[in-house]
């Protein structure tokens, strides 16, 4: 079963997990009624902006253990467990891919689970928890063609019925968050619809030079590590590919939940 697109989510808050009141987490619950009315990915593949290494590196596990990588949030979050299988055999593709491409080392982690960049959408879209899973971990040194050419070399995975799914936020600048319920901040906006005209019309170089193309980027990506899996499900889809705003909304004033779909030209 081959997969024409690959995806970003932006996964906001970890309060998606719980809180009925965030339009994204409805969104999220009708993946497969609504997004994705197709049959079940063999593995899926979620690049993780909460997953941030010196090297690219996947999880080699038989059985993902549920990773609560935030603080400070109501006691319920915490006992929260999302545990799909592990994609062992994916995560040495993945390496393999990679490799061949020009990476010169990709680690293999052999104890990590599944972040809740990962746990928290996926618990949403697929709550069975049965499709195996494999996490990549971005690098936030390094820019947005280094991870657009990430995803390139892991395109062959559609093939291979593997769903690629990037997930980090559209917006993620923590220290400018505003009320819940309040208006949606200026920069925020402009950043957001920068990037929707950006991808919606093709124009992924510029996505890729986002710090000086895009208004306000070092604000609205003050650190790129949420933004750079948006580059590597860009990269997957392939130079031609046509992406697809599927979801938009904001809370805090400044955090964009916009997702999108990249549909391959092949």
């Amino acid at each position: 079963m081959a997969i024409a697109e690959t995806f970003f989510i932006s996964h906001g808050s970890p309060t998606l997990s719980i809180d009925d009141s965030l339009p994204a987490r409805h969104f999220l619950k009708s993946w497969e009624q609504k997004v994705y009315q197709k049959e079940k990915p063999k593995a899926i593949l979620v690049i993780s902006g909460h997953w941030d290494t010196k090297l690219p590196s996947v999880n080699v596990v038989d059985r993902n253990d549920t990773i609560h990588d935030f603080y400070g949030f109501p006691k319920q979050m915490y006992q929260l467990r999302y545990t799909p299988p592990g994609a062992p055999r994916l995560a040495k593709r993945v390496k393999e891919l990679l490799m061949g491409s020009g990476f010169d080392e990709v680690v293999e982690d052999k104890k990590r689970g599944v972040d809740h960049g990962a746990w928290v959408p996926l618990m949403l879209m697929y709550p069975e928890a049965d499709i195996p899973v494999c996490q990549l971990s971005v690098q936030s040194d390094r820019d947005g063609t280094y991870h657009y050419n990430m995803g390139k070399a892991l395109a062959p995975l559609r093939q291979e019925g593997v769903l690629i799914i990037g997930s980090g936020s559209a917006t993620h600048n923590l220290r400018a968050m505003d009320r819940a319920g309040g208006p949606v901040t200026p920069w925020a906006e402009q950043f957001d619809t920068w990037l929707k005209d950006s991808l919606v019309e093709g124009r992924y170089e510029d996505v890729n030079h986002y710090e000086v193309k895009a208004p306000h980027g070092k604000k609205a990506h003050p650190w790129p590590d949420h933004f750079f899996p948006l580059h590597v499900a860009m990269g997957a889809a392939g130079d031609n590919s046509k992406a697809k705003l599927i979801h938009q909304s904001w809370t805090h004033g400044t955090l964009s939940y916009s997702s999108y779909q990249f549909t391959a030209a092949d």
